[in-house]
């Protein structure tokens, strides 16, 4: 069984995800462009895996769009995204708030028709570097 350690931003929040992944989602929706505040969401589903608190349940706030099935949980102090159990059948897991690696590339894009319309998947073309640009 493999074992997924994570946290939050300020370290209130740690725990495990004991199981497998059986999706990894890039989410193009309006509502994970609003919850995320940049252009997708990077998530991981898993119908099987249990999700422990180590450190700092109490600081889990969940929230549910209301008339929708769009839900989060995020630290309380910090304001990390966090796994949640909000859906009936699955755990769901930020990726970027995972400690240990990630053994699977995406499953598939979601909702690409809502994709910002700033957001390049090409990129290639974009200007990088390893740090901040001077």
């Amino acid at each position: 069984m493999s074992e997924h350690l994570g946290s939050c931003l300020c370290g209130t929040v740690k725990f495990k995800v004991l199981g497998h992944f059986d999706n990894f989602y890039i989410c193009h929706c309006r509502y994970c462009q609003k919850d995320t505040g940049s252009a997708h969401a990077a998530n991981l589903f898993a119908q099987t895996a249990n999700l422990i608190w180590l450190t700092g349940a109490e600081a889990v706030t969940a929230f549910t769009l209301p008339g929708t099935l769009h839900n989060k949980s995020f630290c309380s102090r910090c304001g990390s995204a966090l796994p949640n159990e909000q859906l009936a059948d699955a755990v769901l897991v930020p990726a970027g708030c995972l400690d240990t690696k990630v053994n699977m590339l995406p499953t598939a894009h979601i909702f690409t028709t809502r994709t910002a319309d700033w957001d390049d998947a090409d990129y290639g073309k974009v200007p990088q570097f390893s740090g901040l640009p001077d």
